[in-house]
């Protein structure tokens, strides 16, 4: 191993119900980092929150429809990070905890809460170790679909009809919280407030079916966010910080195309079939891809990301673009929009995941 390798922890998993996700992220991008540049070490959080040092040949891919997972059984436990450094320590059964020397830089690739939502940004700010992506205002802002719709909506941002149900609420005022979602009119998308990869979502069609499903939503987060359902496209974009000092810069965007059988953008369309079609660029106006990649680069600076980001969009049929929500650590399987946007647009994945370590290696330690 020579000496002027830069040390990359991957850290994957973690505790949130995108946990196979994460893992299939992991997957690819240790599949596409330059080893002749980069050493890797690969950080498994295992569902139960326990910090493992994985194996890198672990098959982090889906294997006869099942999904991956993290196996802390028999595995050497990783403490976060060495009190006395910016080190990954190892402890393992009867054996002296060793350190694992120092990490450059941190490249979380957690999908949810207790990872993407500015949890362990904080963790990796306490011990001064550069990492890719989002600091913890943004990362939390980014995650929390109800905080992010304020802050858009301040600084003028466009953003559909929503309403936010809080655990409290949702105990206490169940009768006037349905009466809000009500004067949303029907149909409506119920969301968990803090999860991704469509875990948790239902399109809500009656008015009998809400309790149900705020109740669905609520098994993955206690705040809830209901929205008016958009008569519209999905359109995507991806951002990038600036090189130096130099504007965040967006992709080409994409369409999403949903194929017959799912109502939705749904999970198992997403990743378990063959359920959507991208179109990138997406079939629109060249004033309108220009205004998309605009509005995404406004998003991306109102919340104070860093790194990169997948700022959604629905382009109703009055000509209308409104901000759906942002995804500060978006998938990069190979079906994910963020990779092949940015593909489209000249930058390919190693290419891609190689500019992100560089930027969070350029980045300052502490207050920014």
């Amino acid at each position: 191993m020579s000496e002027s390798k830069i040390r990359v922890a991957v850290v994957f998993g973690g505790r949130s119900s995108e946990h196979a996700i994460s893992c299939l992220t992991a997957g690819s991008v240790m599949a596409a980092i330059d080893r002749d540049r980069y050493e890797i070490v690969p950080i498994g959080i295992a569902t139960d929150g326990r910090w493992v040092l994985a194996p890198e040949d672990q098959r982090l891919s889906i294997q006869d429809g099942k999904l991956p997972e993290v196996d802390s059984a028999g595995a050497a436990l990783a403490l976060p990070f060495d009190p006395a450094g910016r080190g990954l320590m190892v402890v393992e059964p009867g054996r002296v905890p060793r350190t694992l020397g120092e990490v450059d830089v941190v490249l979380p690739l957690l999908h949810g809460p207790y990872g993407e939502d500015g949890t362990i940004q904080g963790l990796l700010d306490l011990v001064g170790v550069r990492y890719v992506g989002a600091g913890v205002l943004a990362s939390a802002a980014g995650m929390d679909k109800g905080f992010m719709k304020v802050i858009w909506a301040g600084q003028g941002l466009p953003v559909g009809p929503y309403v936010a149900v809080t655990e409290r609420d949702w105990r206490r005022e169940r009768k006037r919280v349905i009466d809000e979602i009500k004067e949303l009119g029907l149909p409506v998308f119920v969301k968990p407030a803090r999860a991704g990869s469509s875990m948790g979502i239902s399109k809500v069609d009656s008015e009998g079916d809400l309790d149900a499903a705020v109740e669905a939503a609520r098994e993955h987060d206690p705040k809830v966010i209901v929205e008016a359902a958009i008569d519209g496209r999905e359109i995507e974009c991806g951002v990038l910080q600036g090189l130096g000092d130099d504007p965040a810069e967006a992709s080409l965007p994409s369409e999403v195309n949903v194929a017959d059988g799912h109502d939705f953008y749904d999970f198992e369309a997403k990743y378990l079939d063959d359920g959507l079609r991208l179109d990138i660029p997406p079939r629109l106006p060249a004033e309108v891809i220009e205004e998309v990649r605009r509005l995404a680069v406004r998003a991306f600076d109102a919340l104070g990301c860093e790194g990169l980001a997948r700022v959604d969009f629905f382009y109703t049929s009055d000509g209308r673009l409104l901000l759906n929500e942002i995804n500060t650590m978006p998938g990069f399987t190979p079906a994910s929009a963020f990779p092949k946007m940015w593909a489209a647009s000249g930058l390919d994945y190693p290419a891609l995941v190689d500019r992100l370590i560089q930027t969070a290696l350029s980045r300052p330690i502490g207050l920014r």
